[in-house]
């Protein structure tokens, strides 16, 4: 599918005549129209749709071709794992080409309110990401602390698993925002080449600092989530252990009794002491229920 944009007033708007061209999840022809006709590497295109690509900058003879990360959207059904996805960016002198593999909001916020030229555009693109990264990794922290306190009552691996794939998440974004580090230096470094002006190059001090301070605050997440998880499922076993205990205290509880019960209405030929009164009875229930209340003391003196 084929978007074409343009700036105008310093917005990135629909035009049908635009420069900014949007391919999500291109078919065959128009891959094949972007290989043939614009030129555009065949493998470097293919890593633009692959979520396992690294982060990169090519320069062909008309065009640069640069491939970041950025984070995909949540939902529900991922279950806990943020994914991350690929995103190319193709600068021509007249034409910037950005091929997804999915829909994404490109254009939100208020960083694209001034833009004055296709580089400028290019740089607010991978700013973006790292916003978005960073609004990620605040929905992560959040659901770590909620799954925490799920674990500290729960005697079910359900809610350790899903911090087992938040942990996986953060290890796939510091990957991400690590690889999408090395792009932007190679930005700065080929700042020239690229037509960046000297706005563009403040610009992309700021992302270079923006991109650091986000793998910072992904890396603390993901350290103190790692060093946690084994207390956690700790925690887990224990309470496991602390049912399974009270489980065997009522056990014993309820067994005594029956013992008491049993012996005294074993099937014998002797006759029964105390056969056709009351009275044994209700002492056999009082042996029955003392056992009980002895274990029961017993076992809320240990537990004191």
């Amino acid at each position: 599918m084929l978007r074409r944009l343009q700036i105008q007033d310093g917005r990135v708007v629909e035009n049908g005549e635009g420069p900014v061209w949007i391919y999500v999840a291109p078919d065959e022809t128009e891959r094949k129209f972007l290989v043939e006709t614009m030129r555009l590497d065949e493998h470097t295109l293919a890593s633009s749709l692959d979520a396992d690509e690294l982060g990169r900058i090519e320069f062909e003879p008309d065009h640069a071709a640069i491939i970041f990360k950025r984070p995909r959207n949540y939902s529900s059904q991922d279950n806990f794992l943020f994914k991350v996805a690929s995103t190319g960016l193709f600068l021509f002198k007249d034409r910037l080409v950005i091929v997804m593999a999915e829909d994404a909001p490109l254009f939100e916020g208020k960083r694209f309110l001034r833009l004055q030229s296709l580089p400028e555009l290019v740089l607010k693109l991978v700013f973006r990401a790292i916003f978005h990264f960073e609004e990620h990794l605040k929905v992560i922290n959040a659901i770590s602390a909620d799954l925490e306190q799920e674990v500290n009552t729960a005697m079910e691996n359900k809610h350790l698993l899903n911090l087992f794939t938040l942990e996986k998440s953060l290890v796939y974004y510091l990957n991400a925002i690590n690889t999408n580090g090395k792009v932007i230096d190679k930005l700065k470094a080929s700042a020239p080449r690229l037509g960046f002006t000297i706005e563009d190059v403040e610009l992309l001090d700021d992302i270079i600092i923006e991109n650091s301070q986000c793998y910072e605050q992904a890396s603390i997440y993901s350290q103190v989530l790692s060093g946690l998880m084994d207390a956690r499922a700790s925690i887990v076993s224990n309470n496991l252990n602390v049912l399974m205990k009270t489980l065997n205290i009522v056990m014993i509880a309820l067994m005594l009794p029956t013992l008491v019960v049993s012996v005294f209405s074993m099937n014998v030929q002797l006759p029964v002491p105390q056969q056709g009164h009351l009275g044994p009875f209700w002492a056999i229930m009082a042996a029955g229920a003392a056992s009980v209340a002895v274990v029961g003391w017993l076992w809320l003196r240990k537990k004191v």
